[in-house]
């Protein structure tokens, strides 16, 4: 397990256009392994499971390394907050996908798995 606590900011919210909004933060400091996994997050005293990805988001044309996390069954405003995301298991490497279909399609697998898994 891993913790990474910084403070959420903005992205391209392209997280959100595909249904899973992302709460990202720098990984300035931290060396991680890039890839998706099961998170949990604390917010306000609640522990959130979550679904995070250290990566740079090939699939999109990103290039700087960060932490999203899409928090499930949150949809407060988290930007600006100062949040510690723990990276509970790896499910899977980073990879670029052909198609934001195709990314989407394996989001909702990834979710699947930590919802029902």
């Amino acid at each position: 397990m891993i913790d990474i606590e910084a403070e959420v900011i903005h992205g391209k919210k392209i997280g959100r256009a595909l249904g899973f909004p992302t709460a990202n933060m720098s990984l300035e400091g931290y060396d991680v392994e890039r890839g998706v996994y099961r998170s949990t997050v604390m917010i306000d005293g609640v522990e959130y499971r979550a679904m995070s990805n250290v990566g740079i988001r090939p699939s999109v044309g990103g290039k700087e390394l960060l932490l999203e996390t899409h928090v499930i069954g949150y949809s407060g405003d988290l930007y600006g907050r100062r949040l510690c995301v723990r990276l509970v298991e790896k499910l899977r490497d980073e990879k670029r996908f052909s198609s934001i279909g195709d990314l989407k399609e394996q989001l909702m697998r990834d979710y699947d798995s930590i919802v029902n898994g």
